[in-house]
């Protein structure tokens, strides 16, 4: 191994969760500071609840609103270019005429 070219080891380097958490391991820093561990995370716990940190939970319901809304809007303008298409045939268009009489 040479020497001088790696970064010194902690054996002891602690890891401390914004749970309140914390346990010992081994890493090239001496404390760790992170947001999820083993106590807090839903999958671990059972818990349903969601891990939201910079608002991505509430960034996808909006998306998914916005994307209910244009869904909607699609399928009116499919309906409306339906409305609007031309009879095919002197039948269709008769049959749409006496449609149009009778409403």
């Amino acid at each position: 191994m040479k020497a001088n070219i790696h970064p010194q080891y902690f054996d002891d380097a602690k890891v401390v969760c914004a749970c309140g958490n914390s346990f010992v391991t081994g890493a090239t820093v001496p404390e760790i500071r992170v947001e999820v561990c083993s106590k807090c995370h839903p999958f671990f716990t059972g818990e349903m609840k969601f891990v939201d940190t910079l608002g991505r939970v509430e960034k996808f319901q909006k998306n998914q609103a916005k994307a209910k809304v244009i869904r909607a809007q699609i399928v009116q303008k499919k309906e409306e270019k339906i409305k609007r298409q031309r009879p095919g045939s002197l039948r269709e268009m008769i049959d749409l005429a006496k449609k149009q009489a009778a409403s």
